[in-house]
């Protein structure tokens, strides 16, 4: 799984081979969260942090675009049916 990769990893940092594929495997399993289930995820966690939901949803507009691939622009009113149903 992903050899090139490791092998990069091992060559260009102190982690064993081992090490690397835990790192890869995580960092994969962060970026295959679905649009939906990262929105809400965020939702919960900034609303948390006491943000209210014009803040909240302003946030996870702009967070959206860093994601590993991108989804398509989102509305306000669709990221808030995504938590609201």
């Amino acid at each position: 799984m992903h050899d090139e990769l490791l092998d990069h990893l091992t060559r260009s940092t102190a982690l064993s081979r081992g090490e690397a594929l835990r790192v890869v495997q995580d960092v994969l399993a962060f970026f295959d969260e679905t649009t939906q289930e990262f929105v809400r995820r965020r939702h919960r966690e900034l609303q948390a942090q006491g943000l209210v939901n014009a803040e909240i949803f302003e946030r996870i507009e702009a967070d959206l675009k860093y994601r590993a691939v991108a989804p398509p622009e989102l509305t306000l009113r669709q990221l808030r049916r995504m938590v609201y149903g």
